[in-house]
């Protein structure tokens, strides 16, 4: 499962969880709907689980983050906006198959500082997305351990941690280019 947190401002976390099969490899490239409206890009740390966590301290979490990765978590925009205006849950428009494309995860050890990552999206040769991990609302530990509150994560299970601003719309054929500090760039392919 890939499990999300969306909290920009408020005080209570709204999580939401896409199934398996919006799981898909970011490169060499990935397809997006065609005939349902705009696809949105949301650049996004995400954590890959490698123990069981249930109401899970912040030491636990720790310990059972196995590595970090890249995520884009494609939104169909306007089938959310209306999912939104009827005051119901959003999966149709985020958990589509291959809604969410990732990057090969490094292990936690090839990350010293994971609360300070610089990360970045370029599409079409065009800076879209600059963010870094310090400016969370909630911190990495914190944001999965408020998840294992709720439901339990298991081994495998991606945590997305949320997006900074340039969300924007993608197109077949675009190219895009991510980066996670000086860690790894991805180069990619809107098919």
């Amino acid at each position: 499962h890939i499990a999300e947190m969306q909290s920009k401002t408020a005080p209570d976390a709204l999580f939401f969880i896409k199934p398996s099969t919006a799981l898909c490899v970011i490169s060499p490239g990935f397809a997006i709907p065609a005939g349902q409206g705009a696809v949105h890009n949301e650049t996004e740390l995400a954590v890959l689980i490698g123990k069981p966590l249930k109401q899970a301290g912040y030491a636990e979490v720790n310990d059972a983050i196995w590595g970090y990765s890249l995520a884009l978590d494609l939104t169909l925009r306007e089938v959310q906006a209306q999912l939104k205006q009827l005051g119901r849950p959003w999966e149709i428009a985020k958990g589509f198959d291959g809604a969410c494309p990732v990057a090969g995860f490094v292990e936690k050890s090839r990350v010293q500082h994971p609360q300070q990552l610089e990360f970045s999206l370029t599409v079409n040769g065009i800076p879209r997305q600059q963010g870094n991990t310090a400016n969370m609302i909630r911190g990495i530990s914190q944001l999965i351990s408020e998840m294992s509150r709720h439901f339990t994560l298991l081994p495998g299970d991606i945590v997305l941690t949320g997006t900074p601003a340039g969300v924007g719309p993608l197109s077949s054929g675009d190219t895009l280019q991510l980066q996670l500090s000086d860690i790894f760039t991805v180069n990619s392919k809107v098919n």
